[in-house]
């Protein structure tokens, strides 16, 4: 188990999507967060104490956690120095990157000698099956998206959470490195053998009972060259029975792919359900999920407005405005199934 309280390392971070893995424990587990490491020309800021590791470490903190997701995710040369001497101060390491830190000979080296522990959560732990397409008991939504990095992960945990604190019965299924140090528990869908995504998806979302929905973390997008592989494995293996678009409304082009505009939310929802239906031909989408922190109060409503009434579904932002009028579809698509 990974010890918390963290130390939340943003490193040299270039701009505040690049610490999306902060952002998000420090939105969904505040508890966890006890302060923020910069180095000079961070650009990245979650609001949060900055600390020096002896002022982290006096304050409670246990494990440093590296909260950027740079692409390709590397560990850079330039923080070598800090996560070393962060093991010498006594903390442990965790991180989502693909560069794995057991795999850093000095980290090992220096974490062995001190008598730390590396904690690297894009490793798969289990053997997972290839997908067998067969149907299984309980309900499944995923969210999909425009692109990569638009609020997927959040829409998920926002109708989890409603739907628990309305007496649901709901589980958050999480498939990337943000949400399982979030939640302690998913799969790092991006590091498994891509023969075997869809049947992790599958093992992620078992029989259950038919009241009781999985709320699926979502990953790239259908339409990004880079990473659709996994979104795929999820449409699939998630056999989902209901959708929910998300979107980020000022982007000038696909997350690092400047050549590359996004699709319209129209484009996605016909894309995304031609496939969902291959596994699930019940599948529908049930509303709009929107990324507004870019906007004020005024231009996301008109934003809002305007969406829902060229969709003709619920449009809104569920961390900016609560997830309840999600749910609320939600639960009536699960009664139309009951029918």
């Amino acid at each position: 188990m990974i010890q918390t309280p963290y130390l939340l390392f943003l490193g040299d971070a270039p701009d505040p999507l690049a610490a999306k893995v902060a952002q998000g424990i420090r939105d969904w587990r505040p508890e966890f967060a006890v302060g923020q490491f910069r180095m000079e020309g961070c650009k990245a800021d979650m609001k949060l104490p900055d600390m020096s590791l002896a002022e982290a470490k006096a304050a409670g903190a246990k494990t440093l956690v590296i909260g950027v997701a740079n692409r390709g995710g590397v560990i850079s040369p330039a923080w070598k120095k800090v996560l070393i001497e962060a093991l010498e101060e006594g903390f442990d390491l965790a991180s989502g990157l693909h560069n794995l830190l057991r795999d850093e000979e000095d980290l090992a080296a220096v974490a062995k000698a001190c008598g730390r522990t590396l904690h690297d959560v894009r490793v798969p732990s289990v053997k997972y099956p290839i997908a067998n397409g067969e149907k299984r008991r309980g309900k499944r939504c995923l969210a999909v998206g425009t692109d990569c990095s638009v609020g997927k992960m959040y829409t998920a945990l926002a109708m989890d959470r409603e739907m628990r604190d309305r007496g649901l019965k709901s589980t958050f299924r999480a498939t990337g490195q943000t949400g399982i140090l979030i939640t302690g528990d998913g799969v790092p869908l991006d590091a498994v053998i891509a023969d075997f995504m869809a049947g992790s998806i599958e093992w992620l979302t078992p029989d259950n009972d038919e009241d009781h929905w999985d709320l699926i973390e979502g990953q790239g997008s259908l339409f990004h060259v880079s990473y659709s592989g996994v979104t795929m494995a999820l449409v699939h293996g998630g056999q989902p029975d209901a959708l929910v678009l998300c979107h980020e409304p000022t982007r000038a082009h696909m997350r690092g792919l400047p050549g590359y505009n996004l699709p319209s939310l129209p484009a996605l929802r016909d894309l995304a359900l031609e496939l969902a239906r291959v596994a699930n031909p019940a599948c529908e989408v049930i509303g709009i999920s929107v990324n507004t922190q870019h906007l004020d109060d005024e231009e996301a409503v008109a934003y809002l407005a305007r969406v829902e009434e060229e969709m003709g579904l619920p449009a809104v932002d569920p961390f900016r405005q609560g997830a309840g009028r999600l749910v609320d579809a939600l639960v009536g698509k699960r009664s139309d199934l009951a029918a």
